[in-house]
């Protein structure tokens, strides 16, 4: 049934299908966010090297604001994801079943604020545009940590570096020629195919979903966000659901 399906999804009882699963769609959100983001504030927010790096740049070059500007980047990115640990660790200590879709919901309220409020704030540019890039970075630091903790850090969804890395090393494996090694009694080098297939998969939707967003944030601007909001939304329902419902039972 469709309940039982969402409710797997981001319940604490896991299976690796789930994982799979919910790591697509959080793929294909923060690939939608951090394109969509970058219109909005010429900014990517869903990885933190090249903030860092930037930094690095600009505190040579003497540009103290765009130091402050990074800097409050990798706060915010470093707050999601602490924000999103404080909220799974209190669900688990009271035995709730949103440990996890309670900081997606946080997530879904947040990039709804975005949505609904981004058009109106855009023309106090001097205030939207760091404070606009500080709220995205927060809500990647929010998204990764919880996939990080729901796949115990073998899934990650909003950079890809470390799952590019992972593919090439599967995909070295894959190409690697085995023969010289069986005539020496050696163990032959085989490719982790499930694990290569999935990565494939995070990288395939992360890139529809920038797509997807770089287009409807040109488009139509920044209500493009609602949609995505609406899926969290959905997401994180059936456990939230059913925490209100035994609580209200006798």
């Amino acid at each position: 049934m469709p309940i039982n399906y969402f409710r797997g999804l981001t319940s604490p009882q896991r299976s690796d299908q789930a994982n799979r699963h919910l790591g697509r769609s959080l793929a294909f959100t923060a690939g939608a966010i951090n394109a969509g983001g970058f219109l909005a504030v010429g900014q990517y927010t869903s990885h933190m090297s090249g903030v860092v790096a930037s930094m690095s740049d600009n505190l040579a070059l003497g540009e103290a604001g765009l130091v402050v500007s990074g800097l409050s980047s990798l706060l915010a990115f470093l707050a999601g994801a602490g924000t999103s640990a404080v909220l799974i660790n209190w669900g688990r200590r009271r035995g709730a079943q949103s440990e996890y879709a309670m900081p997606l919901l946080l997530e879904a309220v947040l990039l709804l604020c975005f949505g609904f409020l981004g058009s109106k704030a855009g023309n106090h540019r001097f205030f939207f545009v760091p404070a606009t890039a500080a709220l995205l970075c927060f809500l990647m630091g929010l998204q990764n940590a919880i996939i990080t903790k729901i796949s115990k850090a073998e899934i990650r969804t909003t950079h890809m570096t470390g799952l590019v890395t992972d593919m090439g090393i599967e995909l070295g494996k894959l190409l690697y020629w085995n023969v010289h090694a069986r005539s020496l009694g050696a163990v032959d080098v085989k490719a982790d195919r499930p694990k290569l297939a999935l990565l494939a998969s995070l990288l395939g939707v992360f890139l529809i979903g920038g797509l997807i967003g770089a287009l409807g944030f040109k488009h139509v601007g920044f209500v493009s966000a609602i949609p995505l909001a609406v899926m969290l939304m959905v997401l994180a329902a059936v456990p939230l659901a059913d925490d209100l419902v035994s609580q209200r039972s006798p």
